[in-house]
């Protein structure tokens, strides 16, 4: 006996899911009844079918980081050519770095220091792709850099190397992907504004590149040109790079930060830098951070949004300029799906599909037909077919959403 579902067949065995759960295929076997199935799907644990997925940017485009094949600003949401495969986004202050449902990489904008992994040093406003293989799984963009891991695991990077921010020893520039190492465990990555972070499948936390406000975790404000071990636990699910600061949580929910800690932007109560990571209060119900040049948040698994750090501009979205060093709810809304922190600006869905922004409006990056800045979430247009902002950004002043179509 077998039940077919959008993505696989249930088939006569022990019940099973086999993620993963977010929107990217998985499979589900065994035999379940209803109330079971309707009991993992509310837990968000049911695999979901893909998707159709548009992009869509806006903002700040001086190097054609939009990706519509040209320069200008746009203040509200343009569609990035026609297609519906786009699948997971990251940005930095000068380029697009996106995965496609095929595990193709394409990356445009800034190419000067090879940035884009074409060979090259050419700026490109439109999307082109890296080589031709399909087996990307994660990737982060940095100012001048990016850095891709794989499905099997292995982790490449390529663009400016100054601070050994590709991890590859030396402080050598290459424009085109170069594996870190030989490991093949390596499971998400992010970046700061000359550094990365990641996880490996054992739980535990790396970095490497620029040091000097503590941002690696290490103890110390050294530069590391090669990938160093974050302490010794194995416990560290997420991990996200501000410009100059880190924000992780562990898989109890803790939330921990490290790095510059000015504007009170590492939630301590404080203004102090951290070199070492330090927990944010004793909560153990964060799930979703993102951070931006001087202000941080998180969704917690209720919904809420919070966030801390430098005010200006409304960034915080507590309705006024003001500087926080310890969270703050934003609003009384309770269904935040997703939260991505810019430069000076921040963006989050609900999960009825709307889109909202706030802060700093100056390049259009709010997506409000205007430059206006907000300090408190504003919806951006009346659509409610958004599914995602990218939490992995490295304060870029443009915007990207996808949206169903």
């Amino acid at each position: 006996m077998s039940g077919k579902w959008p993505g696989g067949f249930i088939k006569e065995t022990a019940p099973v899911v086999v993620g993963p759960t977010d929107g990217e295929g998985g499979t589900a076997s065994g035999i379940w009844t209803l109330d079971q199935a309707a009991d993992y799907e509310k837990q968000g644990l049911w695999p979901k079918p893909v998707l159709p997925r548009e992009l869509w940017t806006w903002g700040k485009n001086n190097y054609g980081q939009q990706g519509h094949g040209n320069t200008t600003n746009s203040s509200s949401p343009v569609q990035v050519g026609a297609l519906n495969d786009w699948l997971k986004l990251s940005s930095s202050d000068y380029t697009s770095v996106v995965i496609k449902t095929n595990r193709t990489l394409w990356c445009w904008g800034y190419g000067a220091s090879g940035a884009l992994g074409q060979g090259n040093g050419t700026n490109y406003s439109s999307p082109v792709q890296v080589g031709a293989l399909t087996t990307w799984s994660q990737a982060a963009a940095m100012r001048t850099a990016t850095a891709a891991i794989k499905t099997d695991g292995t982790l490449w990077t390529w663009g400016a190397n100054y601070y050994g921010q590709l991890g590859l020893g030396n402080t050598t520039y290459y424009s085109s992907p170069v594996q870190v190492g030989a490991l093949t465990d390596w499971l998400d990555v992010a970046s700061g504004i000359y550094f990365f972070v990641a996880t490996k499948s054992d739980g535990t936390l790396w970095g490497w590149g620029a040091g000097a406000d503590g941002q690696l975790g290490q103890g110390n404000t050294t530069n590391y040109s090669s990938p160093v071990q974050v302490g010794a636990l194995t416990n560290w699910s997420i991990v996200r790079g501000l410009v100059t600061a880190c924000v992780a949580v562990k898989t109890d929910g803790t939330l921990w930060m490290w790095g510059a800690g000015g504007d009170g932007r590492l939630g301590q109560g404080n203004t102090t830098s951290y070199s070492s990571p330090v927990q944010v209060g004793a909560l153990t119900n964060w799930s979703k951070p993102s951070g931006g040049n001087d202000m941080t948040g998180c969704i917690k698994t209720d919904g809420t949004l919070w966030m801390w750090g430098s005010g200006n501009d409304g960034r915080t979205g507590h309705n006024n300029t003001t500087a926080y060093s310890s969270p703050v709810q934003v609003g009384a809304l309770t269904t935040w799906s997703a939260f991505s922190a810019m430069n000076a600006s921040c963006l989050g869905t609900a999960s009825d599909g709307t889109l909202w922004s706030w802060g700093n409006g100056g390049d259009g990056q709010l997506g409000q037909g205007n430059t206006t800045n907000y300090s408190s979430p504003v919806q951006v247009g009346a659509l409610t077919t958004w599914l995602d902002v990218p939490a992995k950004t490295s304060g870029s002043n443009f915007a990207q959403g996808l949206k169903t179509s």
